[in-house]
């Protein structure tokens, strides 16, 4: 079956953003996802939702095109070229960032999305359409023209100011702008869209003021890549998943979203379709590790501060698994039925409903994080530390008990595998730290469980015919996240059980160089259905380079960048053949898995790290000015 038309593919999709909010934009120029004033936000454009009554703002050529894109070197600064018969012009999008001196001496607006238009050769009369629809689409939105205030739009919480050099007319219904222009060689055009909570809000200057700020975003973004201190193999494909992480950081609470969108489907037309504009603990201490490890010590700190400040106001008897950018817990998930879905997959949701899950996992990624914050020479308040221990007083009440598991099953809890060696994981890490004197606690018994957990998970989690751990205690299936054993110390890489368990695992969920998160016969709640989970095969590099395949785990590797877009994006999940990207876009937990393949790939070729495979070489990403 063909997919609608109407949806570029959620691969073709560019982002840009101002580590507050973010926009995807298409090949051919229209913005189809922008929530404002963050993340979470109702959405402004939605058109990636609903092609016919999403929302859109869009500019591009009127008649035929090609096109071509890249970000500008080291940045978050997205230029399209656009290629007619006729001539060519690059189209240079930008969510503005400044530095703090840069704010203090002008005012600025809340939030702006600059885009600007550049002759180069000849001349192209191009299209533009503005159309926001408030709120998912709820509400109706309506234009009014403001005179130098530009083209106004109330969305209930805020208001939406449009500026632009290039003339735009309200159609009768009062809920779109249109306009066209022909873009001579040597000629420039801007449209300024701002956001401001508070009426009036800042509208800024157009004209060569507008290109100032995006040359300054752009000095901005290159001063904050040139702090990464990773100078190893793949450095292009770090850097650039490293950008995309400081895309999805909320800067003012220090929060990392899992994804700047919601709903994009697992399977084209399936019922996977879930929320992931909110923050996981369960992904804190992987991102942590990433983050020191390239250098960005600042951003590793404000987000162990985010989830540390989230566990203490949660409490740790009631941890949940996800939150908010603000640590805010009720996240309510709720069906927008007007919507018809990514290419018709149905339904779109807000609110994610794994924030009631029972998840054992979060515990040791909490403590594991913290671990590795203090590995690194930091220390902890008294509360901190008290904090911790509590969390180990939890694991060791709880750890017996089946829990919902790292996927969000909605089958009912089990005894997973992986959720039990996250126990000891937290009671290791707590013991460690208590020997150094940085956390004080029961160390006594925080040993006593932790042995017995090892002791329950060597019985009851490996399955001695299939030669594996297994996804559940007692089971006979495998799970991709049973590939995270050794990452977290939990057993050796070229252990018997682990070499096993990796072939297993690559034998019964891998296709290509991917990794699927569990066979489709395994109970989850929902019908089957979604793609190669783009993290499962990362895990599955570090597998095999920290058991000694350094070969296969390069060649894997190599496989595995294929999958992502021309600009070095990847989402949540793949379609293994196609290259199809599935899922939520673009996916933190997968650019999370690359940044630490390559981490540990560089480190075990050490002085031959530098020889890098023909094929790897080709697979890397152009992104020079």
């Amino acid at each position: 079956m063909s997919q609608d038309p109407r949806y570029p593919p959620i691969g073709d999709y560019a982002l840009i953003g101002d580590c507050r909010a973010a926009a995807l934009i298409s090949r051919a120029g229209s913005i189809d996802w922008l929530c404002l004033p963050r993340f979470d936000s109702p959405s402004v454009f939605a058109a990636i939702l609903d092609a016919d009554i999403g929302g859109r703002f869009l500019i591009q050529p009127t008649g035929e095109f090609h096109t071509t894109r890249r970000y500008v070197q080291n940045t978050n600064v997205l230029e399209t070229t656009f290629l007619t018969d006729t001539g060519k012009v690059v189209l240079r999008d930008c969510m503005p960032v400044m530095f703090e001196e840069e704010k203090q001496e002008q005012p600025v607006p809340q939030h702006e999305l600059l885009r600007e238009l550049q002759g180069i050769e000849g001349e192209v009369e191009f299209e533009v359409r503005y159309e926001p629809h408030p709120d998912y689409a709820r509400a109706r939105a309506k234009l009014g023209q403001r005179g130098q205030l530009g083209i106004w739009c109330d969305v209930g919480y805020g208001a939406l100011a449009l500026c632009t050099e290039i003339p735009l007319v309200i159609d009768a219904e009062g809920d779109k702008a249109l306009g066209k222009a022909i873009i001579h060689a040597g000629e420039r055009r801007a449209l300024s869209l701002t956001f401001s909570e508070d009426a009036p809000g800042v509208i800024p200057s157009l004209g060569d003021l507008a290109r100032q700020r995006s040359d300054s975003s752009i000095e901005w973004w290159r001063g904050w890549a040139a702090r990464c201190t990773y100078d190893g193999l793949h450095r292009d494909l770090v850097v650039r998943s490293a950008l995309a992480l400081k895309l999805l950081t909320y800067a003012p609470s220090g929060a990392i979203v899992a994804a700047p969108t919601t709903s994009l489907p697992e399977a084209i037309g399936g019922v996977r379709n879930w929320d992931y504009r909110y923050c996981w603990l369960r992904d804190a201490a992987f991102t942590l590790r990433a983050l020191v490890a390239l250098g960005f010590r600042s951003e590793a700190e404000a987000f162990l501060s985010w989830v540390l400040h989230t566990t203490r106001i949660t409490e740790p008897e009631v941890l949940q698994v996800v939150y908010d950018v603000y640590g805010e817990p009720d996240l309510s998930e709720r069906d927008l039925p007007h919507l018809e879905g990514y290419a018709g997959s149905r339904p779109v949701r807000i609110g994610n409903g794994a924030h009631d899950q029972f998840q054992l996992d979060v515990y040791g990624e909490v403590v594991e994080a913290a671990a590795r914050f203090a590995d690194g020479g930091g220390a902890f308040d008294s509360d901190t530390a008290m904090l911790l221990s509590d969390i180990g007083r939890v694991v060791c009440q709880r750890w017996r008990e089946p829990d919902d598991g790292i996927w969000e099953s909605r089958a009912g809890r089990f005894h997973y595998t992986h959720s039990k060696v996250l126990c000891w994981v937290a009671l290791d890490r707590l013991i460690r730290m208590h020997e150094t004197g940085q956390i004080r606690g029961d160390a006594r018994r925080f040993r006593e469980e932790r042995d017995a957990i090892r002791n329950a998970i060597e019985e009851n989690g490996y399955n001695e015919k299939l030669q594996s751990y297994t996804r559940v205690f007692g089971g006979y299936e495998v799970d991709g996240a049973l590939l995270v054993l050794p990452l977290y110390g939990y057993i050796d890489a070229k252990h018997p059980r682990m070499r096993s368990t990796l072939a297993r695992i690559r034998a019964e969920l891998g296709d290509d160089s991917l990794i699927y998160r569990y066979r489709e016969s395994a109970p989850d709640g929902l019908p089957p259905g979604e793609g190669a989970f783009g993290i499962c095969g990362f895990w599955a590099v570090e597998c095999m380079a920290l058991g000694g395949e350094l070969g296969e785990a390069d060649r894997t590797f190599g496989g595995l960048l294929a999958y992502g877009n021309d600009l070095g994006l990847f989402s949540e999940e793949h379609e293994p053949g196609t290259g199809l990207a599935l899922g939520n876009y673009p996916q933190a937990f997968t650019h999370v898995g690359l940044i630490n393949a390559a981490l540990t790939l560089a480190q075990l070729m050490g002085q031959h790290g530098a020889e890098q495979s023909t094929e790897m070489r080709d697979l890397a990403i152009e992104d020079s000015s």
